[in-house]
């Protein structure tokens, strides 16, 4: 009859319209936990991010969140506004240069300063730094510059190039074992690297070896922790801390050949086949400490410093058996 069909219709129309809505509201994606805090933020599965704005345009950023994590470090979010996520692929990791005048008057000199954020490159319409407040000094102030920011103020920053490791920017797939060395805020690119390759499809394993002063000084501790409890098979964590006074339940010292063979992934299986891979990051007396220190190409056009050289290996992770292919220094 006539009363069945239209019935039929709209019960059809009641079931269809809800379940187009959800797919436009929540489309296929994962919800991922913000690393300092309790909210919830969703999270892009495209290889795209339907861009308006070019992120490699220095472009405004306005500050959403500040969080206090030490004496003098924070975690900061960002607005990405114009398009959905951070860079041009959501599965490359991504860093930006952060510029400041350190004089307001014009013809000041100009800073900048490059960071890591430690969110996942699919995060939807925020990201995450880590950043410490360093004295101002000559040259330098940046770090202190996004401190002393108010929520609602705005950075200007530019998205990097991709960062090429050992031929590509890729880290999904690449390797069965990756090792993290992190000194200090250090540790940002390299939580990064691993959110990528744990939300990822590959059983890849990851030691991270995190190395500060002092206990207090381990950025995101509760966050690094949970981790391990999420993904217990896959991602391991030893801290070591180098001041007086250290707590006897974490490694002590800057690094040696012993922490790194009971931190990290051996260089070589039981077959001797090399699937290991080490990165590391810190400052650059840190890096040197641990696989020699990194170089420079010459200078560019404009007087900047030239692009990062790897250099020849050296250091802890010469001495422990890894080879120039194995290491990469962030």
């Amino acid at each position: 009859t006539l009363l069945t069909v239209l019935s039929l219709v709209i019960i059809t129309i009641l079931f269809t319209v809800p379940f187009v809505v959800s797919r436009r509201i929540f489309p296929s994606s994962r919800v991922a936990s913000t690393l300092f805090g309790g909210s919830k933020m969703r999270v892009s599965t495209a290889s795209g991010n339907g861009n308006n704005i070019d992120p490699m345009v220095a472009q405004p950023y306005q500050l959403l969140q500040k969080t206090k994590l030490s004496s003098d470090s924070y975690l900061l979010r960002y607005a990405i506004e114009g398009r959905s996520i951070l860079g041009k692929d959501s599965k490359i990791p991504t860093c930006i240069k952060v510029d400041y005048n350190e004089d307001s008057k014009e013809g000041g000199i100009k800073l900048s300063k490059s960071y890591s954020p430690i969110t996942h490159p699919e995060t939807e319409g925020t990201f995450d730094l880590i950043v410490k407040s360093y004295p101002l000094q000559p040259g330098g102030g940046v770090g202190k510059y996004l401190c002393d920011m108010q929520v609602g103020d705005s950075i200007t920053a530019t998205l990097k190039k991709e960062r090429m490791m050992h031929g590509s920017p890729v880290v999904e797939g690449r390797w069965k074992h990756v090792g993290l060395i992190g000194g200090g805020t250090g540790v940002a690119p390299l939580l990064q690297l691993a959110r990528i390759i744990l939300d990822s499809s590959y059983d890849t394993t990851i030691h991270l070896l995190f190395i500060n002063r002092h206990d207090d000084d381990i950025l995101g501790k509760s966050i690094i922790d949970q981790m391990v409890v999420d993904h217990p098979k896959q991602f391991f964590v030893t801290y070591s801390l180098t001041g007086r006074g250290t707590d006897t339940q974490y490694e002590t010292g800057r690094g040696t050949v012993d922490m790194a063979r009971r931190a990290l992934p051996p260089p070589f299986s039981g077959k001797g086949e090399s699937d290991t891979m080490v990165f590391i990051c810190g400052k650059d007396g840190f890096v040197a400490h641990w696989g020699g220190p990194v170089g420079r190409g010459p200078p560019k056009a404009d007087g900047s410093k030239g692009p990062k050289v790897q250099g020849p290996l050296d250091g802890v992770l010469k001495e422990a058996g890894y080879t120039v292919e194995q290491v990469f220094k962030y």
